[in-house]
């Protein structure tokens, strides 16, 4: 049988053409090969140049090559975090005729790390938990999608660290399926392999001293089941929010940013009943929120601060009639459904809502009574009493109304203090 390459690009098959593939996988030459960082993994991986770019090489059976490039080639489609399908070869034969395994050959994924090599260096349980986290979002993802992975584990995850963002990719396939609605059943059996696998693989680290001393595998294992079914009823529990109660789709917010988790994407359909609103989770890294905010609106606020201001322009944005869902969001990706048909980017709409929302609302606060009270923190406590009020009154009252209240029995009550352009701080006319 003549050697064959199936790719997915056309210019691959090319670049691809140079490896040397007479030779088994495990004695190429250093030549061809990339020095990358490896899992474990029960093939034979090698990460080689193949033109302008590294692509992982897996010998596998060809039937099992051909599946899981299917598998691949379907949750790129579906656009869940996993390795790129670049090609399988078959055919192979060394020199002396001896038929050779087939290849899987995925793209590397820049920046990315599997497990054993982020715990070269002892880790905090806090970072700990932050993967775990990301390895949630991930199988939540992936079953939102029908897409049942049979052995979700540390060693089939690549993770990366992209601008204070965490986040989890799927790198073997293999013992997948993709069906249209998984049941609770396949469910529960991959959050159970999950919970073994992972507790496994932490026990391992901590036999080789990889592991922080205060970090117990089994309750780390289990703590992976809670967080994916928090994080389950979270995000598919169907509500459709009244336009007057918008004040709901805050708390939905809240309720995820006290699991742990921002929103990477949100989701508005409108109609006449009202607002159904869905949510992508993300995990980020401490300091995440403070630097996009500085980066789109000029300001340099404390981290929940940013966090809550950052909300708002999400919400704000999605919005607005010229917002299209391929335009990038605050901070990270954020569409709606709304079928908009003129884009603007999103440092245009952060721009927007400095100058209509939020430098208006500021200045509707007498300086007299803000005190010392610098104006991120005031719009923050804005937010947070506009919240306030429209769960008490079970609608949204709107910033107009809790600027009033807010001004007339909150900021009295507190102590007086200087201005603060009398302290050097930003002031509001200072915003672009």
């Amino acid at each position: 049988m003549d050697l064959q390459i199936t790719a997915t690009d056309p210019e691959h098959p090319a670049a691809l053409l140079d490896l040397p593939w007479s030779i088994p996988l495990e004695h190429w030459p250093e030549e061809h090969l990339v020095a990358l960082p490896r899992g474990i993994s029960r093939h034979v991986v090698r990460f080689a140049r193949a033109g302008d770019e590294v692509v992982a090489v897996k010998e596998v059976g060809e039937w099992a090559a051909v599946r899981e490039y299917g598998l691949l080639r379907d949750l790129d489609r579906l656009a869940v975090p996993s390795v790129d399908p670049v090609a399988i070869v078959t055919g192979r034969t060394a020199a002396d005729g001896t038929p050779l395994e087939p290849v899987l050959i995925t793209r590397h994924l820049n920046g990315s790390l599997p497990y054993r090599s982020m715990f070269e260096t002892t880790m905090r349980p806090g970072t700990i938990s932050r993967l775990l986290d990301a390895l949630a979002v991930l199988l939540v993802r992936l079953h939102l999608n029908g897409f049942a992975w049979g052995d979700c584990s540390l060693s089939n995850t690549l993770f990366r660290r992209d601008a204070g963002a965490y986040a989890a990719y799927l790198v073997d396939a293999e013992t997948g399926q993709i069906q249209p609605r998984l049941s609770n059943g396949q469910r529960d059996y991959d959050i159970d392999v999950a919970r073994v696998n992972i507790a496994g693989e932490l026990l391992d680290l901590e036999a080789g001293g990889s592991l922080h001393p205060s970090v117990d595998p089994v309750l780390f294992g289990q703590a992976i089941v809670e967080r994916y079914g928090a994080l389950w009823h979270e995000l598919t529990r169907e509500s459709v929010y009244p336009l007057a109660k918008r004040h709901y789709i805050d708390r939905r917010i809240r309720r995820l940013n006290d699991l742990g988790f921002d929103v990477a994407e949100m989701q508005i359909q409108r109609s006449p009943e009202g607002d159904a609103v869905t949510f992508l989770p993300k995990v980020v890294d401490a300091g995440h929120h403070q630097r996009q905010l500085l980066r789109l609106t000029g300001m340099d606020a404390e981290e929940n601060q940013a966090r809550s201001l950052l909300n708002d322009l999400e919400t704000w944005m999605a919005t607005q009639d010229d917002y299209a869902p391929g335009d990038p969001p605050p901070s990270s990706r954020l569409r709606s459904s709304k079928g908009y048909s003129h884009g603007a980017r999103a440092e245009v709409l952060a721009h927007r809502w400095v100058r209509d929302v939020f430098r208006p609302t500021v200045r509707a606060v007498p300086r007299e009574l803000r005190g010392s009270v610098d104006i991120a923190q005031i719009y923050h406590e804005l937010l947070e009493h506009r919240w306030y009020l429209s769960e008490r009154a079970q609608r949204d009252v709107g910033l107009e109304a809790a600027v009033e209240d807010y001004t007339a029995n909150v900021l009295p009550n507190r102590p007086e203090a200087k201005p603060l352009d009398e302290q050097g701080e930003l002031d509001e006319d200072s915003l672009t």
